[in-house]
């Protein structure tokens, strides 16, 4: 939510050209969390809800992340500025960038933790607390700090020319140190104890994890390091910062789909001893579905004072084309994980793995074969192929080895409805109201027409 809530800051005070820069900065910080966490986090829910001894759990799993990522940080520091020639990013941005993925490593387990012992409202106040502090000091650096240096000394001496990408990073940093900090407390109360055997266990599960993870990030943001490097260079910035400012517009979509996921994956493995689990599974896949069609055409009907709100500069606005397209793409995306279920229970995480690296495979090559042609429009369509084959492959594959009786009739219906209407009002008459808001209502009374009695049995409830 906060890279959403910055964009109105970010397209208002930088060029496309330097939010291109950061862009692709961020690109890499996703694929470096990725593999800071290798795959335990889920390995942490799996185990803590099969093994007895929880308390091993915790401290194993805490203790392998802890060792691993002060390695990294040790060896990454050493090597700043190799990885400063090999990235072409800044060697002060990539320091920055590593104090960064430590802290937010760190707090991996800890707040896993907090999932799986059902802490909601702490594991809530400490992110949004993340997030006010991380926003407050890019708004104060970015706004009101070269006005205040003018009437004290103090704030002269921080006020430096040409910084706002080191003040966004600085901001990042410090809401992650303060997090830390809160989280110090888990820490001390734990007790240490490595179990080898335990952990061997744990990274068999989790590796396959990792390798999806990887592919995920590949999937999700290496379309801003390729398009950067496939492009000219006096227009590969500009065109990555309109892309990715514009993606951010389907944030929408990514925000109910993640938040969803945050709830429901530990439900997932908790619940998966029930004898009604398949059929408990299909009515939440049923309902994301059903919701995530409604946004799909929510953010498309209203695309145009959304972008208004949201990106301040009308030189971003040239790529709103791509909209359409990433928000399918995301809500395939939140399908693939709800279909996921089957292989995380099942212990076979190697066919996330498998799924995923298709995944990458499909993103990697259709990104090269488009990008020198349709620039951001082959990345956007890169990106709807991989993940909708995803979904599809999790979908196949979980016929075989954990059927779950999906209502494939009123899936199939919602996402040909929501998608039919959102091409005809964003494609053919550019989201006008007196055509897009009509086509919004009747698939809203569609949705509860045919969801009417569970929905009222929802809400006795």
């Amino acid at each position: 939510m906060l890279s959403f809530i910055l964009v109105p800051l970010y397209t208002k005070l930088l060029p496309t050209e330097e939010y291109g820069k950061i862009s692709i900065i961020f690109s890499y910080f996703v694929l470096f969390n990725v593999i800071l966490a290798y795959g335990m986090e889920t390995a942490f829910f799996r185990f803590f809800n099969k093994e007895s001894d929880k308390d091993a759990v915790v401290s194993t799993s805490t203790i392998s992340l802890g060792v691993s990522t002060l390695a990294f940080f040790i060896l990454a520091m050493l090597f700043k500025e190799q990885i400063a020639i090999l990235t072409d990013i800044r060697v002060d941005y990539i320091a920055l960038v590593i104090w960064i993925l430590l802290l937010d490593a760190l707090v991996i387990i800890p707040f896993a933790w907090l999932r799986a012992n059902e802490r909601p409202m702490r594991y809530a106040i400490l992110k949004i607390l993340n997030v006010a502090i991380n926003l407050g000091l890019n708004v104060f650096l970015l706004i009101f700090l070269g006005g205040l240096a003018f009437k004290s000394s103090f704030f002269g001496v921080i006020c430096i020319d040409d910084y706002e990408i080191n003040y966004i990073f600085i901001s990042n940093l410090i809401a992650s140190g303060v997090t830390l900090l809160l989280l110090v407390p888990f820490y001390i109360k734990i007790n240490y104890r490595f179990d080898k055997v335990l952990w061997k266990e744990m990274m068999r599960y989790a590796f396959p994890i990792l390798v999806a993870g990887v592919a995920y990030s590949i999937n999700e943001t290496f379309d801003r390091i390729i398009l950067d490097k496939l492009l000219p260079e006096n227009i590969a910035d500009h065109l990555v910062g309109v892309y990715s400012a514009c993606y951010k517009l389907a944030l929408f979509m990514t925000l109910f789909a993640t938040g969803f996921r945050l709830g429901i994956e530990p439900f997932f493995f908790k619940y998966s001893e029930n004898k009604n689990a398949p059929e408990t599974y299909a009515r939440i896949t049923k309902y994301f579905v059903a919701f995530g069609a409604v946004i799909l055409l929510s953010v498309i009907v209203f695309i145009h004072p959304l972008k208004h709100l949201i990106i301040l500069n009308k030189s971003y606005w040239e790529a709103v084309k791509i909209v359409p397209i990433i928000l399918l793409a995301n809500l395939c995306l939140g399908i693939y994980h709800n279909l996921s279920v089957w292989y995380k229970i099942t212990d076979r995480t190697k066919f996330g793995a498998y799924i995923s690296v298709v995944g990458a495979v499909i993103t990697l090559a259709l990104n090269f074969i488009l990008i020198p042609t349709y620039t951001y429009m082959g990345s956007a369509i890169a990106t709807l192929a991989a993940y909708g084959l995803m979904m599809l492959l999790s979908w196949y594959f979980g016929k075989k080895y954990y059927p779950i009786p999906y209502n494939l009739k009123k899936i199939g219906m919602y996402l040909v409805l929501s998608i039919s209407f959102s091409i005809v009002s964003f494609y053919v008459f550019d989201s006008n109201y007196m055509v897009s808001i009509p086509l919004l209502l009747v698939f809203l009374v569609i949705l509860y027409a045919s969801e009417k009695k569970e929905l009222k049995q929802i809400l006795k409830k």
